[in-house]
């Protein structure tokens, strides 16, 4: 192929072919930003032209997460350093995780990094020293996505599902779909995170609008995504409630409630509603144990939050629309 002109790669960077000039040749007078999109739009087109040294011109995006150890946030954090590995070598993203229970710590993630950077993606809980720090670096104009969960009255993008539409998409299946009449009970973590207020808020008014004669909805539940905590629980509620025919489980933890179903309950009794796919939670699908799970598809957010970012760094051309993210809903029939 032969070698981009340089009005091909002025259109593609959105400036003059003059600009395109005095930067590939290294000439000076042309703003930090402005260099930086002349490189990678000629890059993008493969241009064999040797590119000037920049000292400056890495942009740093940080990406911060919590629960490491849980599938879905592992799904999240591999989806961004696939997306890194197809980013132009002038951006570096830089992934890491804080700890939920830290305010202070996340804080302090977010008002010092040690190094300067472009954008922030960040998932934290919905903290009032958590919201002061995000305000801040909003003022001062770092570009902020907040991922799967929000903290209220920032006004940045938000990428996630309608957890709202989620919590109440739960209850319609189970109202259309249990026949048996009994109790129904609810677990989220805690009402730390906006997520889980939304998706439990979702669930309940839909049971509110829609009041079905079969079902009295005893207990929302706070597991902390915690395994045994939440297993605990629901034994617990399995005690109290020994009628239980109802569970919408709007956390983690799908797996050991399952044990606790399997151990408990025969098949079918409780229809059991979660969120996230993983191995353990499509085993528990086939087996009839999960009734549905609806999956949030954090490799779509992933990529929605970075064109986010990048078209915020005027990086990308064309708008980027930001929907809420569709979740999917699986059965035994589909997983």
């Amino acid at each position: 192929m032969s070698k981009p002109t340089l009005k091909q790669i002025a259109v593609a960077a959105g400036v003059g072919s003059a600009t395109v000039e005095r930067v590939l040749n290294n000439r000076g007078g042309v703003r930090p930003d402005t260099v930086e999109k002349v490189l990678i739009a000629a890059r993008a087109l493969d241009s064999q032209r040797r590119m000037p040294t920049m000292h400056h011109s890495i942009r740093r995006i940080d990406v911060l997460l919590v629960r490491p150890e849980t599938t879905f946030y592992a799904r999240l954090a591999q989806s961004f350093e696939r997306l890194t590995a197809s980013l132009d070598p002038s951006f570096s993203v830089l992934r890491s995780f804080v700890d939920e229970q830290d305010a202070a710590a996340i804080v302090e993630k977010i008002r010092n990094p040690p190094y300067r950077r472009a954008g922030l993606i960040i998932t934290a809980p919905d903290h009032p020293a958590v919201r002061a720090a995000l305000f801040e670096q909003q003022q001062a104009g770092l570009p902020i996505v907040q991922i799967v969960t929000r903290a209220t009255g920032i006004a940045s993008d938000y990428v996630g599902i309608d957890n709202y539409a989620a919590g109440r998409s739960a209850a319609l299946f189970l109202s259309k779909m249990q026949s048996q009449v009994g109790s129904v009970a609810a677990l989220c973590h805690s009402p730390i995170y906006h997520v889980q207020r939304e998706r439990i808020r979702g669930f309940s008014d839909y049971l509110e609008e829609y009041p079905c004669e079969k079902f009295t909805f005893r207990h929302v539940l706070f597991g902390h995504d915690e395994g045994h905590r939440s297993a605990d629980l629901l034994r617990e509620t399995l005690t109290a409630c020994p009628d239980l025919v109802g569970f919408y489980n709007a956390g983690g933890a799908n797996s050991m409630l399952s044990e606790v179903l399997r151990d408990r309950c025969p098949i079918g009794q409780v229809f059991f509603i979660g969120h996230e796919l993983t191995e353990r939670s499509a085993k528990a699908l086939r087996d009839r144990v999960m009734s549905i799970v609806l999956d949030q598809s954090p490799e779509l957010q992933a990529r929605r939050a970075m064109d986010l970012i990048l078209s915020r760094l005027n990086l990308i051309a064309t708008p980027v629309d930001n929907p809420p993210i569709p979740f999917i809903t699986l059965t035994a029939e589909n997983v």
